[in-house]
């Protein structure tokens, strides 16, 4: 597995999921960075130094050296992609034991670069797990605006995609797109993304749930506020429920290069109806969703969100909490298939606002039956394991296709 994060930073694709492909038979070695997003800081415990080796249940984990960055600046994320990718192919190429499969999970693209050289080089199948389709991802987050070097970008991301034997994607609409940008649509996969399933149910009792977040209805968002999430919207939707419907609260749980920015906004705006928590270990994640009444998932109203499913919301799902989903395309498809929730306009403070008050006038049973629903969908069709077998087909039919 190749991965520039992994535990203990917050990624869909981490810890559990190579433990879990252990435990369905795999060998697994993770060549991956040393922890440092979503803040940029590296975590307690850790220095960058030229390897580290460690295992758990089973995983080996080989940390190679990295820039430590993950702030607004284009220059310093560049420098952290990039060196993270250069120690990544130096390891695989001559020290990194021959691997039947190489799994490559995208972003940042440096890492698909990777992969493709050593593809090339050892001649070992990759499959690549795109979970962000770039260039797109980078014009729409305010990244990288130079269309010139955004050029650039699309035509090293077409040559990943013709070197690698196989292409996953978290949703029917990813696929469509890559197709239409004239991808063998045999070559792609459709698997959606899981949740961190220890961290979601590994929670406190009931009892001590409740106290964690104050009365009234909580709506909470959780994870990164950068720009792509378009939160200054949600902070509008603050002000229009504040007078009309006062028991209701908006949260936002995590950081984020913009969430100082939020925090000075709602502030001047007056907005007591807005609480800001900071950043929690995965492990106790569980237990904050398990206390908010509705969980909220915002991208900014691009083109490139309508087929994009923020991986909070399986997180959502499987925490059997009502979901107000205000990103249109795949993820609001998927919530109203599942039944699990309510639906707005990303970036439309009145169809935020509406969505919220009625989520609000429900009834306790009426909530449980919604999150119930979603919880069921999760196990059923988004799972860990579910998605872990559909992965492990994959990887055995190129393996054996090589052989």
């Amino acid at each position: 597995m190749l991965t520039q994060w992994f535990d203990p930073e917050p990624v869909p694709k981490g810890l559990a999921f190579a433990r879990e492909l252990v435990r369905q038979g795999c060998e697994v070695e993770v060549v991956t960075g040393f922890p440092n997003y979503p803040g940029g800081k590296l975590y307690p415990g850790y220095r960058v130094r030229a390897i580290q080796r460690e295992e758990i249940d089973g995983v080996r984990i080989t940390r190679v050296p990295l820039y430590p960055s993950h702030d607004s600046s284009a220059i310093r994320r560049i420098a952290n992609y990039l060196s993270f990718s250069a120690s990544l192919l130096f390891y695989t190429l001559f020290g990194a034991r021959r691997a039947d499969v190489i799994y490559a999970y995208h972003p940042p693209l440096t890492v698909g670069v990777a992969a493709g050289i050593v593809r090339l080089l050892r001649r070992i199948p990759v499959v690549y797990d795109i979970q962000d389709m770039w260039p797109d991802s980078l014009r729409a987050s305010g990244m990288l605006g130079n269309e010139k070097i955004l050029a650039v970008v699309e035509r090293v991301c077409q040559w990943v995609y013709r070197t690698v034997d196989k292409i996953v994607v978290l949703s029917p609409g990813f696929r469509n797109l890559l197709t239409s940008r004239g991808v063998d649509e045999r070559k792609i996969e459709v698997i959606y993304n899981w949740c961190d399933e220890s961290s979601i149910f590994n929670a406190a009792e009931i009892g001590e749930r409740t106290s964690i977040l104050p009365e009234g209805f909580n709506i909470l968002f959780a994870g990164t506020m950068g720009k792509g999430q378009g939160l200054a919207s949600v902070l509008r939707a603050a002000e229009i429920v504040r007078d009309m419907a006062p028991k209701i609260r908006f949260v936002f749980l995590g950081s984020g290069t913009e969430c100082e920015l939020l925090k000075e906004q709602a502030q001047s705006s007056g907005l007591e109806n807005v609480l800001f928590l900071p950043r929690v270990p995965m492990a106790e994640v569980g237990a904050v969703l398990q206390a908010a009444d509705a969980l909220l998932v915002h991208l900014k109203d691009d083109e490139l969100y309508h087929i994009t499913i923020p991986s909070k919301t399986q997180a959502y799902m499987a925490a059997g909490k009502p979901v107000l989903m205000a990103v249109s395309g795949d993820a609001a498809d998927l919530v109203n298939v599942a039944g699990c929730g309510l639906t707005a306009l990303s970036e439309n403070p009145d169809s935020i606002a509406e969505a919220a008050m009625a989520l609000a006038k429900m009834s306790s049973s009426e909530l449980a039956a919604m999150g119930k629903l979603g919880q069921d969908y999760y196990w059923r069709e988004l799972s860990l394991s579910a998605g872990v077998a559909r992965f492990k087909r994959i990887f055995s039919g190129i393996a054996r296709d090589r052989r």
